[in-house]
């Protein structure tokens, strides 16, 4: 059974959204499910600092031993912080998906996008559990 924090909101493609000290920024990453479905992760490649984004778009790939997966963009921002420790150690995102695991940091265009996103109960029906 997956790890679904109840405090995240989640998108159908399995990326993570997570509220920060500052409400205007949002911490993203993929769900505990993403990270067992891909497996061993190898390679995170992640945009640079001031890309912008809108709500869905492609903001990066994921590659592990089985697959490259896309990395959509749950909410339309300006990314304000890259997690450079995946550059050298992208398995953080297998051992620590919701915590070291993060991807970007974005800044968030318009806060009401959240309400499109799915809770850690509609999230866990959408993967079956």
């Amino acid at each position: 059974m997956s790890n679904i924090p109840q405090d995240l909101y989640y998108t159908e493609e399995h990326e993570y959204v997570k509220k920060t000290e500052d409400t205007s920024v949002v911490q993203i990453g993929i769900t505990d499910y993403a990270q067992g479905e891909l497996g061993d992760v190898v390679y995170v490649d992640l945009p640079k600092l001031g890309s912008t984004f809108a709500r869905m778009e492609v903001f990066g790939t994921i590659e592990a031993v089985k697959a490259v997966s896309e990395l959509y963009c749950p909410l339309a921002g300006t990314v304000v912080e890259v997690n450079t420790a995946l550059e050298n150690d992208p398995a953080l995102v297998n051992r620590d998906p919701y915590g070291d695991g993060w991807m970007i940091k974005l800044r968030v265009k318009s806060p009401k996008e959240l309400d499109q996103l799915l809770g850690s109960s509609a999230y866990a029906g959408h993967i079956g559990e």
